[in-house]
């Protein structure tokens, strides 16, 4: 079973990242709005259940992939 782990920094948290991002994309002449810049985290799990792998995902996510406190995630669980 494979997984992709989408982890961004939650609205209102400062994003330097983004901010250059944003700010070299306007310069090169591109209009856009806000850029927020985030990491992709892609697993092969062993687990061949979903729901218990979203399960461990989760918690992967809260003790070590993510910081809850300034970053959100989205998990996506696909069968191989």
């Amino acid at each position: 079973m494979r997984a992709t782990v989408l982890i961004r920094p939650k609205p209102g948290i400062l994003d330097p990242q983004g901010e250059a991002v944003q700010n070299s994309l306007r310069r090169l002449g591109f209009e856009v709005g806000e850029t927020r810049v985030g990491r992709v985290v892609d697993l092969e799990l062993e687990n061949g259940e979903p729901e218990r792998a979203r399960a461990e995902l989760e918690r992967m996510c809260e003790q070590l992939l993510a910081n809850p406190l300034i970053e959100s995630y989205e998990i996506t669980v696909r069968p191989e």
